[in-house]
């Protein structure tokens, strides 16, 4: 069966900010109070017609964004004024508020954007993470702002992240977003080289007061509250400690990563549950567990073994995106426990790609996930991924037939669910 484009993108919200450059490092800031809150205006960004290749928007886009008036009343007074037993009392009722989500998207940099998302959701995701976003390049490049921040009204709740190495440049940033969020985080987590270089993510551990300091100036002048992303230390008492001041700084949600900065495989090194569970256990505010989710079942394990309010996947969902569902890769699927259940990763794929075409993103974003979905797929038909490669400028129609052409070689790789399982997912998108 041939599967056809969409032949019109419906509407959704579209960013574009504006920020300053950003200045050199600052050692710890005074409070500061703020109570303005800038609200977005509304451009319609480059398309296809103005741009070749994968750094062009997949589709046509229309904005649809509040008008300030209606995006300043969803706001409310600055929370900087609360602290000690007012600022937990705030987090958990905050986090009350949101339905206390288990079951998370985790942030993966090109790679949680809003279609992708949205499908996760579909699949019982029940809250999920924007890419990493760079707080000074979002305000220096109009083009950056306008691809890598989008969302809609069914995209809640959602995290947005941020990575960041200077406090003044990180709150013009969050201002802008914190109209359209449930928390702007901030990623303290991220171990890969560029983030060395860049002065940020995880390298900022080395820099315990600086990282106070962005804690510290989101909560001070933000209406929504702040979240934060994390690594774990070698030392338990280190990592404790580290939390703690995390949520003295006015952290509203800690997110932990149960390894440290230098287990960077995660498929080698399996996360610490337990530090988790310290750290949940030493912190009053919610805390959420990052590591070791293979399979739905991995996430009520971790639940109960860890006691945190929910969990994150991150490499499992780029692969299978209907993990929450309850369905496996044949990777997790040992025989006599699992059987074949009634999806596969070329569906995901097809409903990927109408997404796609519903919220526009780059194309190097739609590249990066069709290579995740079939991989599978494509080792069985090799000349079917390299046809994919050669193609520079890709479109829906070649992407459709992509998927066409590897049913029509006889692929078949379903997805399983144990045997006890009863799968279904409802007219919906939620899994039953």
């Amino acid at each position: 069966m041939r599967f056809k484009p969409l032949q019109s993108a419906s509407l959704f919200t579209k960013f574009q900010l504006n920020l300053k450059s950003e200045p050199s490092f600052s050692p710890f800031n005074t409070f500061i109070m703020a109570s303005q809150i800038q609200t977005l205006s509304s451009q319609t960004p480059a398309t296809n017609a103005d741009n070749d290749g994968d750094d062009t928007l997949c589709s046509s886009v229309i904005t649809n964004l509040p008008s300030e008036p209606e995006a300043a009343a969803t706001l409310g007074r600055p929370i900087g004024y609360l602290t000690g037993e007012a600022h937990i009392e705030r987090a958990w009722a905050h986090w009350n508020s949101l339905g206390r989500p288990k079951l998370i998207v985790a942030p993966m940099v090109d790679n949680s954007e809003l279609p992708f998302r949205m499908l996760c959701r579909k699949y019982g995701a029940e809250a999920a993470y924007t890419p990493m976003l760079h707080s000074r390049i979002f305000g220096e490049s109009e083009k950056y702002r306008s691809e890598e921040f989008t969302t809609c009204k069914e995209d809640r709740p959602l995290f947005v992240q941020f990575c960041a190495n200077d406090p003044d440049i990180l709150l013009e940033s969050a201002r802008k977003v914190e109209p359209y969020c449930d928390y702007v985080d901030i990623n303290f987590g991220c171990p890969q080289r560029i983030a060395r270089r860049g002065n940020y993510g995880a390298f900022l551990m080395d820099k315990l007061p600086l990282v106070k300091s962005l804690v510290e100036k989101l909560s001070q002048n933000l209406t929504v509250p702040v979240s934060c992303k994390i690594r774990i230390f070698p030392d338990l008492h280190d990592t404790i400690n580290y939390a703690k001041m995390l949520e003295e700084a006015g952290c509203s949600l800690l997110a932990v990563h149960g390894r440290t900065r230098d287990e960077k495989d995660g498929k080698k090194i399996r996360a610490n549950w337990q530090i988790i569970k310290a750290v949940r256990e030493a912190v009053r505010i919610p805390v959420i567990a990052n590591g070791n989710i293979r399979y739905v079942e991995d996430a009520w394990q971790c639940l109960e073994e860890t006691g945190t309010e929910g969990v994150l996947s991150a490499e499992a969902l780029l692969e299978n995106p209907a993990l929450f569902a309850g369905y496996r890769t044949p990777e997790w699927a040992p025989p006599g426990v699992c059987r074949e259940g009634d999806l596969d990763q070329a569906e995901l794929a097809v409903e990927y790609l109408k997404m796609c075409e519903k919220y526009p993103v780059p194309w190097r974003m739609v590249r990066s996930h069709v290579h995740k979905l079939l991989g599978e797929w494509f080792r069985v038909h090799p000349s079917v991924r390299e046809d994919f490669n050669l193609q520079y400028k890709l479109t829906f129609e070649f992407l459709y037939g992509l998927v066409d052409r590897l049913r029509e070689l006889g692929v078949k790789i379903p997805l399983h669910v144990k045997d006890n399982d009863s799968i279904e997912v409802s007219a919906n998108g939620n899994s039953a």
